[in-house]
Protein backbone atom coordinates (compact mmCIF):
# COMPACT_ATOMS: atom_id res chain seq x y z
CA UNK A 1 0.00 0.00 0.00
CA UNK A 2 1.48 3.27 -0.72
CA UNK A 3 1.45 5.94 1.59
CA UNK A 4 1.39 9.90 0.98
CA UNK A 5 2.93 12.62 3.07
CA UNK A 6 0.19 14.70 4.42
CA UNK A 7 2.83 17.65 3.89
CA UNK A 8 2.50 17.20 0.18
CA UNK A 9 -0.61 18.96 0.35
CA UNK A 10 0.88 21.89 2.11
CA UNK A 11 3.43 22.56 -0.74
CA UNK A 12 2.71 25.70 -2.72
CA UNK A 13 4.53 26.77 -5.93
CA UNK A 14 6.84 30.02 -5.22
CA UNK A 15 5.24 32.86 -6.25
CA UNK A 16 6.94 34.94 -9.31
CA UNK A 17 9.50 37.98 -8.86
CA UNK A 18 8.09 40.81 -9.64
CA UNK A 19 11.32 41.12 -12.24
CA UNK A 20 10.58 37.69 -13.34
CA UNK A 21 6.65 38.71 -13.93
CA UNK A 22 7.92 41.97 -15.68
CA UNK A 23 10.50 39.75 -17.83
CA UNK A 24 7.55 37.54 -18.97
CA UNK A 25 5.21 40.50 -19.76
CA UNK A 26 7.66 41.69 -22.01
CA UNK A 27 8.39 38.44 -23.86
CA UNK A 28 4.77 37.44 -24.48
CA UNK A 29 4.36 41.16 -25.38
CA UNK A 30 6.76 40.91 -27.84
CA UNK A 31 6.25 37.55 -29.27
CA UNK A 32 2.39 38.49 -29.54
CA UNK A 33 3.16 41.66 -31.90
CA UNK A 34 5.63 39.71 -33.79
CA UNK A 35 2.88 36.74 -34.52
CA UNK A 36 0.52 39.41 -35.54
CA UNK A 37 2.45 41.24 -37.58
CA UNK A 38 2.97 38.17 -39.89
CA UNK A 39 -0.80 37.17 -40.09
CA UNK A 40 -1.68 40.63 -41.13
CA UNK A 41 1.39 41.74 -43.39
CA UNK A 42 2.42 38.34 -44.78
CA UNK A 43 -0.16 35.66 -44.79
CA UNK A 44 -3.46 36.84 -44.29
CA UNK A 45 -3.66 39.15 -47.27
CA UNK A 46 -2.37 36.38 -49.72
CA UNK A 47 -4.81 33.76 -48.06
CA UNK A 48 -1.76 31.67 -46.17
CA UNK A 49 -2.77 29.40 -42.75
CA UNK A 50 -0.77 28.30 -40.09
CA UNK A 51 -2.52 25.64 -38.50
CA UNK A 52 -4.21 25.15 -35.63
CA UNK A 53 -6.55 27.35 -34.12
CA UNK A 54 -4.97 30.75 -36.20
CA UNK A 55 -5.67 28.32 -39.11
CA UNK A 56 -9.86 27.65 -38.57
CA UNK A 57 -9.97 31.25 -37.38
CA UNK A 58 -8.58 32.78 -41.03
CA UNK A 59 -10.59 30.60 -42.34
CA UNK A 60 -13.71 32.10 -40.66
CA UNK A 61 -12.84 35.24 -41.49
CA UNK A 62 -12.31 34.91 -45.10
CA UNK A 63 -15.75 33.12 -45.29
CA UNK A 64 -17.48 35.69 -42.74
CA UNK A 65 -15.79 39.15 -43.40
CA UNK A 66 -14.81 39.26 -39.03
CA UNK A 67 -11.71 40.11 -37.96
CA UNK A 68 -8.90 37.34 -37.89
CA UNK A 69 -8.12 38.98 -33.79
CA UNK A 70 -11.73 38.75 -32.65
CA UNK A 71 -12.24 35.02 -34.02
CA UNK A 72 -8.85 33.97 -32.68
CA UNK A 73 -9.44 35.26 -28.94
CA UNK A 74 -13.07 33.89 -29.03
CA UNK A 75 -12.05 30.56 -29.91
CA UNK A 76 -8.68 30.51 -27.89
CA UNK A 77 -10.96 30.99 -24.58
CA UNK A 78 -12.49 27.63 -24.09
CA UNK A 79 -8.90 26.15 -24.34
CA UNK A 80 -7.45 28.68 -21.93
CA UNK A 81 -9.72 27.16 -19.12
CA UNK A 82 -8.18 23.41 -20.13
CA UNK A 83 -4.92 24.96 -19.65
CA UNK A 84 -5.24 25.96 -16.37
CA UNK A 85 -6.92 22.91 -14.96
CA UNK A 86 -4.47 20.86 -16.86
CA UNK A 87 -1.03 23.04 -16.67
CA UNK A 88 -1.82 25.75 -14.20
CA UNK A 89 -2.47 28.95 -13.54
CA UNK A 90 0.85 30.67 -14.26
CA UNK A 91 0.67 29.43 -17.89
CA UNK A 92 -3.27 30.11 -18.13
CA UNK A 93 -2.41 34.07 -17.36
CA UNK A 94 0.59 34.27 -19.79
CA UNK A 95 -1.64 32.50 -22.40
CA UNK A 96 -4.59 34.42 -22.15
CA UNK A 97 -2.46 37.34 -21.74
CA UNK A 98 -0.70 37.02 -25.21
CA UNK A 99 -3.84 35.96 -26.79
CA UNK A 100 -5.69 39.21 -25.80
CA UNK A 101 -2.37 40.89 -27.23
CA UNK A 102 -2.17 38.93 -30.62
CA UNK A 103 -5.92 39.72 -31.04
CA UNK A 104 -5.73 43.57 -30.25
CA UNK A 105 -2.67 43.91 -32.67
CA UNK A 106 -3.84 41.42 -35.09
CA UNK A 107 -7.32 44.38 -35.49
CA UNK A 108 -4.96 47.08 -35.43
CA UNK A 109 -3.03 45.68 -38.08
CA UNK A 110 -5.60 44.43 -40.34
CA UNK A 111 -6.08 47.62 -42.58
CA UNK A 112 -1.75 47.85 -42.86
CA UNK A 113 0.49 47.81 -45.69
CA UNK A 114 1.11 44.82 -46.64
CA UNK A 115 5.03 44.33 -47.49
CA UNK A 116 5.03 42.15 -50.66
CA UNK A 117 2.74 40.50 -52.94
CA UNK A 118 4.93 37.51 -53.61
CA UNK A 119 4.05 34.51 -52.58
CA UNK A 120 6.86 32.65 -51.87
CA UNK A 121 8.58 35.85 -49.61
CA UNK A 122 5.50 36.21 -47.70
CA UNK A 123 5.46 32.12 -47.20
CA UNK A 124 9.00 32.02 -45.92
CA UNK A 125 9.09 35.66 -44.24
CA UNK A 126 6.09 35.18 -42.78
CA UNK A 127 6.94 31.49 -41.49
CA UNK A 128 9.95 32.73 -40.20
CA UNK A 129 8.31 35.53 -38.05
CA UNK A 130 5.23 33.84 -36.95
CA UNK A 131 7.77 31.27 -35.85
CA UNK A 132 9.76 33.19 -33.92
CA UNK A 133 6.74 34.94 -31.93
CA UNK A 134 5.30 31.76 -30.76
CA UNK A 135 8.46 30.60 -29.90
CA UNK A 136 9.19 33.35 -27.54
CA UNK A 137 6.03 33.23 -25.73
CA UNK A 138 6.35 29.17 -25.32
CA UNK A 139 10.03 30.02 -23.45
CA UNK A 140 8.40 32.78 -21.59
CA UNK A 141 5.35 29.97 -20.37
CA UNK A 142 2.49 30.70 -22.41
CA UNK A 143 0.75 30.07 -25.53
CA UNK A 144 -1.23 31.81 -28.47
CA UNK A 145 -2.65 28.91 -29.84
CA UNK A 146 -5.01 26.19 -28.11
CA UNK A 147 -4.88 23.40 -30.27
CA UNK A 148 -2.13 21.96 -28.44
CA UNK A 149 -3.22 22.11 -25.00
CA UNK A 150 -6.58 19.71 -26.39
CA UNK A 151 -3.72 17.77 -28.05
CA UNK A 152 -2.33 17.17 -24.98
CA UNK A 153 -5.67 16.13 -23.63
CA UNK A 154 -6.35 13.69 -26.47
CA UNK A 155 -3.35 12.08 -26.36
CA UNK A 156 -3.15 10.86 -22.95
CA UNK A 157 -6.99 9.03 -23.94
CA UNK A 158 -6.16 8.15 -27.39
CA UNK A 159 -3.21 5.63 -28.46
CA UNK A 160 -1.28 8.97 -29.91
CA UNK A 161 1.24 11.33 -29.67
CA UNK A 162 1.03 15.08 -29.09
CA UNK A 163 2.49 15.53 -32.00
CA UNK A 164 0.23 12.93 -33.90
CA UNK A 165 -2.70 14.64 -33.31
CA UNK A 166 -1.68 18.13 -33.83
CA UNK A 167 -1.01 17.08 -37.74
CA UNK A 168 -4.54 15.25 -37.36
CA UNK A 169 -5.75 19.02 -36.98
CA UNK A 170 -4.10 20.41 -39.49
CA UNK A 171 -4.61 17.86 -42.26
CA UNK A 172 -7.97 18.46 -41.99
CA UNK A 173 -7.51 22.20 -41.71
CA UNK A 174 -4.83 22.61 -44.65
CA UNK A 175 -7.52 20.49 -46.87
CA UNK A 176 -10.02 22.96 -46.11
CA UNK A 177 -7.80 25.47 -47.46
CA UNK A 178 -7.52 23.79 -50.63
CA UNK A 179 -11.16 23.78 -51.03
CA UNK A 180 -12.20 27.02 -50.16
CA UNK A 181 -9.38 29.35 -51.47
CA UNK A 182 -7.02 26.89 -53.75
CA UNK A 183 -4.90 24.10 -53.72
CA UNK A 184 -1.71 25.92 -54.66
CA UNK A 185 -2.86 28.33 -51.12
CA UNK A 186 -2.73 25.03 -49.35
CA UNK A 187 0.38 24.28 -50.40
CA UNK A 188 2.20 27.18 -49.64
CA UNK A 189 0.25 27.40 -46.38
CA UNK A 190 2.16 23.76 -45.43
CA UNK A 191 5.54 25.68 -46.31
CA UNK A 192 4.79 28.08 -44.14
CA UNK A 193 3.81 25.64 -41.37
CA UNK A 194 6.97 23.86 -41.54
CA UNK A 195 9.38 27.06 -41.51
CA UNK A 196 7.66 28.49 -39.02
CA UNK A 197 7.35 24.74 -36.39
CA UNK A 198 11.17 24.79 -37.35
CA UNK A 199 12.17 28.46 -36.17
CA UNK A 200 9.88 28.00 -33.41
CA UNK A 201 12.33 24.65 -32.47
CA UNK A 202 15.20 27.18 -33.16
CA UNK A 203 13.70 29.47 -30.09
CA UNK A 204 12.70 27.30 -27.74
CA UNK A 205 15.73 24.78 -27.79
CA UNK A 206 18.41 27.54 -28.69
CA UNK A 207 21.27 27.70 -31.25
CA UNK A 208 23.76 25.89 -29.16
CA UNK A 209 21.80 22.70 -29.20
CA UNK A 210 23.12 19.85 -26.01
CA UNK A 211 23.44 16.50 -26.29
CA UNK A 212 24.30 14.44 -23.67
CA UNK A 213 26.72 11.66 -23.69
CA UNK A 214 27.20 8.36 -21.66
CA UNK A 215 30.30 5.97 -22.00
CA UNK A 216 30.87 2.83 -20.47
CA UNK A 217 34.96 1.88 -20.72
CA UNK A 218 37.16 0.21 -18.22
CA UNK A 219 39.18 3.16 -19.38
CA UNK A 220 36.93 5.75 -17.96
CA UNK A 221 39.54 8.09 -16.21
CA UNK A 222 41.91 8.47 -19.11
CA UNK A 223 38.72 9.00 -21.20
CA UNK A 224 37.56 11.25 -18.49
CA UNK A 225 40.58 13.67 -18.09
CA UNK A 226 41.17 13.70 -21.95
CA UNK A 227 37.17 14.81 -22.37
CA UNK A 228 38.24 17.36 -20.10
CA UNK A 229 41.62 18.88 -21.33
CA UNK A 230 40.40 18.50 -25.32
CA UNK A 231 37.24 19.59 -25.26
CA UNK A 232 36.65 21.67 -22.04
CA UNK A 233 33.58 20.16 -20.53
CA UNK A 234 33.26 18.61 -17.51
CA UNK A 235 32.10 15.01 -16.82
CA UNK A 236 31.05 13.13 -13.96
CA UNK A 237 31.45 9.41 -13.05
CA UNK A 238 29.17 7.12 -11.78
CA UNK A 239 29.09 3.64 -10.31
CA UNK A 240 27.32 0.95 -12.43
CA UNK A 241 26.71 -2.85 -12.41
CA UNK A 242 26.53 -4.85 -15.54
CA UNK A 243 23.05 -7.08 -15.45
CA UNK A 244 24.40 -9.82 -17.22
CA UNK A 245 27.91 -10.22 -15.39
CA UNK A 246 27.63 -8.60 -12.24
CA UNK A 247 30.68 -6.97 -12.25
CA UNK A 248 31.57 -2.97 -11.74
CA UNK A 249 31.01 -0.88 -14.65
CA UNK A 250 32.33 2.75 -14.28
CA UNK A 251 30.01 5.07 -16.56
CA UNK A 252 30.84 9.16 -17.64
CA UNK A 253 28.41 11.13 -18.04
CA UNK A 254 28.69 14.69 -19.73
CA UNK A 255 26.98 17.56 -21.63
CA UNK A 256 28.43 18.33 -25.19
CA UNK A 257 27.24 20.56 -28.08
CA UNK A 258 26.61 18.81 -31.62
CA UNK A 259 29.33 20.25 -33.03
CA UNK A 260 31.54 18.70 -30.41
CA UNK A 261 30.11 15.06 -31.02
CA UNK A 262 32.38 14.25 -33.72
CA UNK A 263 35.64 14.68 -31.17
CA UNK A 264 34.07 13.12 -28.24
CA UNK A 265 33.56 10.51 -30.53
CA UNK A 266 37.05 9.96 -31.54
CA UNK A 267 38.80 10.99 -28.40
CA UNK A 268 36.76 7.51 -27.03
CA UNK A 269 37.81 5.23 -30.29
CA UNK A 270 41.76 6.62 -29.43
CA UNK A 271 41.27 5.07 -25.72
CA UNK A 272 38.75 2.08 -26.18
CA UNK A 273 37.27 1.56 -29.20
CA UNK A 274 35.46 -1.51 -27.41
CA UNK A 275 33.45 0.91 -25.23
CA UNK A 276 29.90 1.68 -24.89
CA UNK A 277 28.82 5.19 -26.33
CA UNK A 278 25.35 6.94 -26.35
CA UNK A 279 24.63 9.72 -27.16
CA UNK A 280 21.30 11.84 -27.41
CA UNK A 281 19.44 15.30 -27.47
CA UNK A 282 18.78 17.67 -24.78
CA UNK A 283 16.13 20.56 -24.69
CA UNK A 284 17.65 22.36 -21.70
CA UNK A 285 20.53 22.35 -19.88
CA UNK A 286 20.59 24.17 -16.47
CA UNK A 287 23.08 24.47 -13.38
CA UNK A 288 26.03 22.42 -12.68
CA UNK A 289 29.35 22.87 -14.41
CA UNK A 290 28.32 22.39 -18.31
CA UNK A 291 29.80 26.11 -19.19
CA UNK A 292 32.99 25.26 -21.47
CA UNK A 293 36.49 25.91 -19.89
CA UNK A 294 39.20 27.14 -22.04
CA UNK A 295 41.28 24.90 -23.69
CA UNK A 296 44.41 25.29 -24.76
Amino acid sequence: MVTVDPALNTIQHRKLTKRAIFWRVIFVTIGAVLMAVALELFLIPNNILDGGITGISIIISYLTDWRVGFILFVLNLPFVYLGYKQIGKTFAIATLYGIFILSLTSVLLHNAYVVTDDLLLDTVFGGIILGTGVGIVIRAGGSLDGTEVLSILMSQKLPFSVGEVVMFFNFFIFATAGFIFSWDRAMYSIITYYIASKVIDLVVEGFNESKSAWIISEKAEEIGISIMARLGRGVTYLKGEGAFTGNDKAVIFCVITRLEESKLKSIVDEYDPAAFLAIGNISEVRGGRTRKKRIH
